[in-house]
């Protein structure tokens, strides 16, 4: 089975971030604009701190009825998602997100973030090896 450093050398190379002190209606803002549904969040040295979804900000800010422009991305990101060796084989990625309910797991290399694996990255490798096997 892959690794899911294979995944990621597929993926673009860049992530999309913001920062932990930012407003969550910015996050909103980014993550429109670029048609995206999570954000990486990155702490005032640059380090990955966690992820901002769309889940995370229906569930924590939007129907606690937070004011968006005032409350912060550090206050509704989730810091507490398992995360995943860029040696892991995607086998263990799919069960590890089956576990904690998750979409999205983050990967690290040598304590480095590297970037996020998502459910839909997942999809899409199954579909790019099916039709590796069906193209023979």
């Amino acid at each position: 089975m892959e690794k899911l450093s294979v995944i990621l050398s597929r993926k673009q190379s860049s992530f999309h971030h913001i920062s932990s002190s930012c407003a969550v209606s910015d996050a909103i803002s980014k993550m429109r604009c670029q048609n995206i549904d999570y954000l990486v969040v990155m702490d005032d040295n640059n380090q990955f701190a966690g992820l901002i979804s769309d889940h995370e900000i229906t569930e924590k800010a939007m129907m606690a009825n937070k004011p968006l422009n005032k409350t912060m991305v550090c206050d509704v990101m989730n810091n507490s998602l398992p995360h995943a060796d860029a040696t892991d084989t995607i086998e263990c990625c799919m069960k590890m997100m089956q576990r904690h309910h998750t979409r999205f797991v983050p990967v690290f290399e040598d304590f480095n973030f590297i970037g996020v694996i998502s459910s839909e990255d997942i999809l899409q490798e199954a579909v790019y090896n099916r039709l590796e096997i069906f193209d023979v």
